[in-house]
């Protein structure tokens, strides 16, 4: 039965929380203890009150009747904050030392295989681990293990103590607290648990498709689909409302169970202490109300586990993403030694992410030849830059291949950067002198390479001007030179490495018009005879190119010459009206 639960599955070959159990078993058995005299306080004030409030209803044959119990009153009130916040202070404090080599454990699992987790996942994977797995294995520690632990603590000395009295009273409690804290917890797992793992299913769906679709929203509005658009978005939210009303009703439901549990042994203290403790004027009736007010404290300890236990398929997501992050499995690299002409090729290519159900890219077949010009189209979310991390080797087809003459791209590793330049939108400058920053194209690279490359990109000018030349220190990120001159940086770089292949993401980004087209003049001069590809969702210098293909839900919905497109294709011509300001 147990073997259902996914987090006991996930504990199975865990490396993150098992061995801090072990290694603090004596903290992590103080924190329980301590909880569980806390709760025990709590159940002891409620019973020295019940039996203090009885008798003193009686007549008072000897005042150490009554003052014993005021006494244990006074001490159990105070013991229960006492030892809940010794509990806090010890659980928190042991967590927190733990979620500090959890932190360290995560950077040393990332740091050395950074560029190869981007192939397993996606950079939204990456940065949910480091912003909320760690706390979510808090979360496990602090909300799911310690209570629970506590519970069965609580749960083994009352049925302990009810036995010594009555064994039969104890068998009955025995099953009454079982299924509060094992059946119903687990009935929450079951039920509640599957919904909980769609409703995140859902969210990522919808926050995925609003982002994606709101920022290539005119892409759907020249293709006439915004009522399409509209009736997809409100559709998955339907689906995640209803899966949200599900589980408060069954919430709802559990809660109420819960309650029918409690009322259940209320009621057979009281028939139980009647019956053994009644007597109208004899002094056993006292006990009655001391063993019913001692149960209700002890809810609060057992009402939480149900949830608890239902936010663990929280908590197995991110167990297992750190342990499948513990020990990544690097391919080997072959050396490879390629001749031109360099030629792509893409074959019935498929590509979904190993965390999601999500297929990004859906059958592609395409062909890129040595020295042909193709610009990518799309809008945000359609494939575009998911195609261009398997054209870098970044990530390995779903199924499918893509090749470059004929050795899939995932087997170059680092050798991809001899055949293949990349610019992206951002270029990127390091805190180092400008020759340092070009020379990271070619690291042997004379200063006259480098006064070579800056005149074709034409910031030699520019870069004379100022006091040190090529020495001179570039800020972080670069940000002293504007958008169009780190571009042109960016490009002397790929002019140093010239590699027969140059992939450019989104490159003119953020230029301004007149800037732009002089830097596109300035990479079809220098870039003549190489192939291009060009991942963008604005058309500008379209023209250039030899081939364009757009993906549209991961599949090719447009392909050919910008002028047969122009002829041909009623999108296409509204694409680029838009973009040059003539659609209204």
């Amino acid at each position: 039965m147990f073997s259902k639960i996914p987090l006991l599955r996930a504990l199975k070959h865990d490396r993150w929380v098992r061995p801090y159990l072990k290694r603090y078993r004596w903290t992590l058995a103080i924190a329980i203890f301590l909880g569980v005299c806390t709760f025990f306080c709590a159940g002891a004030l409620m019973f020295t009150a019940g039996y203090l409030i009885s008798k003193s209803a009686t007549h008072p044959y000897n005042i150490l009747l009554v003052y014993v119990p005021i006494v244990l009153t006074r001490a159990f009130g105070i013991g229960r904050p006492a030892f809940q916040y010794a509990e806090r202070l010890t659980s928190h404090n042991w967590v927190l030392k733990m979620t500090s080599h959890f932190r360290k454990q995560l950077y040393d699992s990332l740091e050395p295989d950074a560029v190869f987790l981007t192939g397993k996942y996606q950079l939204g994977d990456i940065l949910g681990l480091l912003a909320e797995d760690v706390s979510h294995i808090q979360n496990l520690y602090l909300r799911t293990i310690f209570p629970m632990m506590v519970s069965w603590g609580l749960y083994l000395i009352i049925i302990v103590g009810i036995g010594i009295i009555s064994p039969l009273m104890a068998l009955w409690l025995l099953l009454l607290f079982g299924l509060m804290i094992f059946a119903v917890p687990f009935w929450s797992i079951l039920v509640n648990g599957a919904r909980q793992v769609a409703e995140k299913k859902q969210k990522n769906e919808l926050y995925a498709d609003l982002t994606d679709n709101v920022m290539g929203i005119t892409d759907w509005t020249f293709a006439g689909r915004g009522d399409a658009y509209v009736a997809a978005h409100q559709k998955h939210e339907n689906q995640l409302v209803a899966t949200k009303a599900a589980m408060h009703r069954f919430e709802l439901l559990r809660d109420f169970v819960q309650q029918l549990l409690l009322l259940a042994i209320a009621i057979s203290l009281i028939i139980w202490g009647a019956e053994n403790f009644g007597g109208v004027h004899g002094p056993s009736a006292n006990w009655i109300a001391a063993f019913v007010l001692a149960i209700f404290p002890l809810d609060e300890a057992f009402a939480a586990l149900p949830a608890a236990a239902q936010e663990t398929n929280i908590y197995t997501d991110s167990l297992v993403r750190l342990n499948r992050l513990n020990q990544p499995e690097k391919p080997a690299v072959k050396k490879l030694s390629l001749h031109g002409p360099y030629d792509f090729e893409i074959n019935n290519l498929h590509y979904t992410y190993p965390q999601t159900d999500h297929e990004i890219l859906k059958g592609l077949n395409l062909t890129i030849r040595q020295g042909e010009k193709i610009a990518i189209l799309g809008r945000s979310g359609s494939g575009k830059t998911t195609l261009a991390s398997l054209l870098r080797g970044d990530r390995t087809p779903t199924v499918g291949t893509i090749s470059l003459n004929g050795v899939p791209t995932s087997e170059f590793g680092d050798q991809m950067a001899q055949y293949l330049g990349v610019m992206n939108q951002t270029p990127y400058l390091f805190n180092t002198s400008l020759a340092n920053n070009i020379r990271l194209g070619d690291e042997e690279a004379s200063d006259e390479q480098i006064w070579d490359v800056l005149e074709r990109v034409k910031l030699k000018k520019m870069v004379e001007r100022l006091p040190k030349g090529l020495n001179t220190m570039v800020d972080e990120a670069g940000l002293r030179f504007s958008g169009g001159e780190r571009h042109r940086l960016a490009l002397a770089r790929i002019l140093l490495k010239d590699t027969p292949i140059v992939l450019f993401d989104e490159p003119t980004v953020g230029l301004d018009p007149l800037t732009e087209q002089d830097l596109l003049d300035t990479i079809k001069e220098q870039l003549r005879g190489k192939t291009l590809i060009w991942i963008t969702h604005h058309l500008q210098g379209i023209d250039m190119m030899d081939q364009v293909i757009f993906l549209e839900d991961g599949q090719l919905t447009m392909q050919g010459s910008p002028s047969q497109l122009e002829a041909t294709n009623q999108h296409f011509r509204d694409l680029k009206a838009a973009d040059q300001g003539r659609l209204h």
